[in-house]
């Protein structure tokens, strides 16, 4: 081995020992959430929440940040580029894995320039009418848009949202002919089915159940495989004549690829235990989610097929952006 051979291994042994190190004190600072999305709505409130509860447990502050623009991709876009160190991580939820497809310059791959941590937790929309459409369930409401093709407008939250693409999905599995009307925001798109301007929204189930509760708008099935615990009564889509229908907001927590396996762990096994106590899952609950806490491998796997799934959907709708 010469000199030059022996001085770069050397060097290669030393930051390694360098990293194992950092990642044996971690964390020794703050750590950074970049939340790209700006702030109040459910991404924030729950890194908000996550995040005051991953301090307590670390014994380091926990600052989130909001880095909002472009559908998500500038918050994205910064944190894939940010050091490898465990000290800047991104809260997320579905506009991850469809931005980058419907916006040619997302400038990033989610399923390659980040390292998975956890999937928080999971947010069911809700399939809501206004009350003066003459439809009881699903499968009224899937015979109705079937005999109106073109005539039953559905509210989005902007293109690319989960009240948007659960309606693309829904679309593409009934084979009907809705129209998806886009607001921005969430709050626009629920004063447009409130005062009848659309007929139909699929609705984040946090927003959705006072709505419910006081009879503004009609329920007609929950978006995921699983009952929502607030309204145990109303049965999902696919129990009620959509047999494989699924689509929900999610929550998760992300570091750039190649932060160091240590810290990913420990991220884990905090993020696990945080969202598996008895308070958090009560605290979910009362908003309309399921907490979850998953393995690093499980949130990769969910990654890959909401990947796949809303891409598809995507495609099919037509709905990429230039």
């Amino acid at each position: 081995m010469n000199m030059h051979t022996a001085r770069s291994v050397l060097a290669t042994l030393l930051l390694c020992a360098a990293g194992s190190l950092a990642a044996q004190n971690y964390p020794a600072a703050p750590v950074r959430f970049l939340v790209p999305f700006p702030p109040g709505g459910g991404i924030d409130t729950m890194g908000r929440i996550f995040g005051t509860k991953l301090s307590e447990a670390i014994g380091r502050p926990v600052v989130v940040e909001n880095r909002a623009g472009a559908n998500g991709l500038i918050g994205s876009r910064f944190v894939a580029r940010a050091p490898k160190d465990g000290y800047t991580l991104l809260v997320n939820g579905v506009n991850f894995v469809t931005a980058p497809v419907m916006f040619k310059n997302a400038e990033f791959d989610p399923l390659k320039d980040f390292d998975p941590v956890s999937l928080l937790a999971l947010a069911p929309n809700i399939l809501v009418v206004h009350p003066s459409l003459p439809v009881k369930n699903v499968r009224e409401f899937i015979a109705l848009a079937r005999a109106k093709p073109g005539e039953v407008l559905f509210a989005g939250s902007d293109s690319g949202s989960t009240p948007h693409l659960a309606g693309e999905l829904f679309k593409t599995l009934t084979q009907t002919k809705m129209v998806h009307v886009p607001y921005r925001g969430t709050g626009p798109a629920i004063t447009a089915i409130l005062s009848g301007e659309v007929s139909t929204m699929f609705m984040p189930a946090l927003t959705a159940l006072p709505l419910i509760q006081n009879g503004r708008v009609r329920a007609l099935g929950v978006t995921t495989f699983e009952r929502l615990p607030a309204l145990p009564e109303l049965p999902t889509v696919s129990e009620s004549g959509l047999k494989g229908y699924q689509s929900s907001q999610w929550y998760g927590l992300l570091a750039p690829a190649g932060t160091p396996p240590e810290i990913l762990n420990s991220l884990n096994g905090h993020a696990v235990k945080i969202m598996q106590t008895a308070e958090m899952k009560e605290r979910m609950k009362t908003s309309g989610s399921v907490a979850v806490g998953s393995t690093r491998e499980a949130f990769a796997k969910f990654l890959n097929s909401e990947f796949s799934k809303w891409a598809k959907v995507i495609r099919d709708s037509g709905a990429t952006v230039d």
